[in-house]
Formats: structure tokens, sequence, C-alpha cells
């Protein structure tokens, strides 16, 4: 009983130094990258019930981070192993940028409790994810490479396309609604037997099994919660309705101040739908009652002075940048990327 009760106590002690460790970063946001949030009044063209809290441009990137982290790993792994991808890396761009983001958020109405909860929640989780898969990967798996006669074995190839088409279905909605069990089926189906197929097999069945458990207790609890909105309004000038009705997805609400109000979709074809307004000679007046917007853009080369925050890109060869500026900027700052060197990624909303 007494050497029982001695692994007990050291399993808790194990368990309990794990739980502090991935606690850490969220400890040292809280420290070291809050500040007191500052009045940023804003006299919003927008009734009040279409307004969404402004410092949510900047605190909807640690999503994306994850979104871009899968991406870059399905470019890495597109033609190397998954031992090739920087999962270190991935995960202090995650907190490193949280923590500017959490800083800037201050001057844009602060880091709001349940804002908190949700991104301390998904960054913990996403840390343990590729410290698990590191830890694989960096060891069996990366052994496993070295019997294999030619360069990639089927499962490698296999696993490569179904990480891409993972991570753009990232791009506009939610992980837990993403079909993991036909991907392990699809792995059983095109397997050869070759020792490194059976590992792919193995390892990335049990990955994905995790994940469709863990899916369906995230779709549960949104579903008792209620999602997002799915779209957002805007006022938008230099333009037509007539002109506006064209685009498809947006909906003319009618003349605001010297603008015109519409309702669009968020997200991935938000983004979509400003750049092709930009194009055609729109402005913006105002985004959901807000007059400041973050966007990532990708360039060549080291980071950008006036971003705020800006990292390598991996597999790409490339920076990422995040850059946040004014609502009727963003037109003229769309425009201007026609000719380099910066290429948008992604206009984040609210």
């Amino acid at each position: 009983m007494r050497r029982l009760f001695k692994w007990f106590f050291r399993l808790v002690l194990l368990l309990a130094l794990l739980v502090g460790g991935l606690l850490l970063p969220v400890g040292y946001v809280e420290m070291a990258c809050i500040r007191k949030p500052v009045d940023a009044s804003y006299a919003a063209l927008l009734p009040e019930e279409h307004h969404r809290p402004e410092s949510r441009t900047l605190l909807t990137y640690p999503e994306w981070h994850i979104v871009h982290a899968y991406d870059d790993y399905a470019k890495v792994i597109s033609e190397g192993d998954p031992h090739e991808f920087g999962f270190i890396s991935a995960i202090r761009g995650f907190w490193s940028s949280l923590c500017e983001l959490s800083y800037a958020s201050a001057d844009h109405g602060g880091f709001p409790v349940e804002t908190k909860q949700m991104v301390y929640t998904i960054g913990v989780s996403f840390t343990a994810e590729l410290l698990a898969k590191a830890a694989y990967e960096e060891t069996v798996g990366r052994l496993v490479t070295l019997t294999r006669d030619a360069p990639r074995a089927p499962l490698d190839d296999v696993s490569a396309r179904q990480a891409a088409a993972y991570a753009e279905f990232l791009q506009q909605v939610p992980w837990y609604q993403w079909d993991f069990a036909m991907d392990a089926q699809e792995l059983a189906d095109r397997t050869t037997g070759s020792l490194r197929d059976t590992e792919r097999l193995l390892a990335l069945s049990l990955e994905y099994g995790v994940k469709t458990i863990y899916a369906g207790v995230i779709e549960q609890a949104v579903a008792n919660v209620g999602a997002d909105e799915l779209t957002l309004r805007m006022v938008v000038r230099d333009t037509t309705p007539e002109a506006l009705a064209a685009y498809e997805g947006v909906t003319v609400i009618g003349p605001l101040g010297d603008g015109i109000e519409i309702e669009t979709p968020r997200y991935r074809v938000l983004t979509k739908i400003l750049q092709r307004m930009a194009q055609d000679g729109v402005n913006f007046t105002e985004i959901a009652g807000n007059d400041d917007i973050l966007f990532t853009a990708t360039a060549p080369g080291g980071r950008k002075d006036d971003a705020l925050y800006s990292f390598p890109r991996q597999g790409y060869g490339d920076f990422r940048h995040l850059i946040l500026l004014k609502v009727g900027d963003l037109a003229e700052a769309l425009r201007d990327m026609r000719t380099g060197p910066l290429t948008l990624e992604h206009i984040h909303d609210y």
C-alpha cells in the first residue's frame, strides 16, 4: 500500500508540474503584458446593437495564429517530415504575439475577462498539442523516417494533403467541424504496410481519434452558449447601393451619414470582400462601430518597424506582419499592396 501511495503521489506531482508548466505563459502575459485600459471612445455612426468591442480586432489574432501554424506545418511536410517543423517556434510565436496584442489592447478597450478565458484556453491547448506532437515526432517519428526505402512513404503524402486541406478548412469553419474520422479511414485505406506507413497510420489515427472526442466536447459547449455572429455591419463610401448589391454576400441596409450601411459575412470571406471593394475604389468609414482595425500581411525580408509584431513563417521563407491602422486608411493600404512588397493575408474583424 505504501508503494502504491508513493507512485500515486509521484503521478499527481508530475501532473501538477505539467499543468503548472502549461500555465506559465498565462502568468507571464498577465504580469508583463497587461495595461490599464484607457478611454478610446469613438463617435460611431452605427447603432449600438451593431457595435463589437474594438479590442477584438487585436485579440482575434491568437486564434488565427493557430490557423497559420497549421498552414505552416502543412507547407513544411508537403516536401519534408514533421520533425522539420519548429513546434517550439510556433508555440513561442503564439504567446509572444499575444503579449504584444494584450499590451496594445489597452488603447482599444482592454482585454475583457471572457476573451481572456477563450484565448488562454486555446493557447494552453495549442501548447499542449504541439509539445506532445514534438515529443513524438522528434523521437519515434524521426527514427522511423530512417527506415524508408524511398524519400517519402505513401502515407507521408496522404497526411501532407490532409494537413493542407485542414489548414484551408480552418480559414472559414471552426476546427471541431472537421471530419477527423474520415482522414483516419483514408490512412487505413491507403497504407502499404511498410514500417513508415504503419507508424503513420497508428500515430495519426490516435491523434485524429483524440481530436474527434475533443471536437465533440467543444461542439456541445458551443451549442450550449451559442455560436458567435456570422455577419457584421459597416459604413462605406465612394460607391453606390447598386454597386454594393453586386458583391456576393453583401446586403445593402441604406444611407448612413455620408456613406452607406451594409451587412457582410465575417472571417475569411470578409477579407476577400474588403479587398475586392478596395480595388473597385470603395473606401471604408467604420466597421462594427470601430475606427481601428488589424490586418496581417506577408513580405520577404525581415521585421517591419511599424508592425505591432513580425516573425518568420515556416516553410515559406518570408515574414508575417501584424499591422494596426485606422479603418479610414484600410482601403488605400489594400490598394498599395498591388505593387508590393506586402501581400495581404487576413483582415481581422471583431
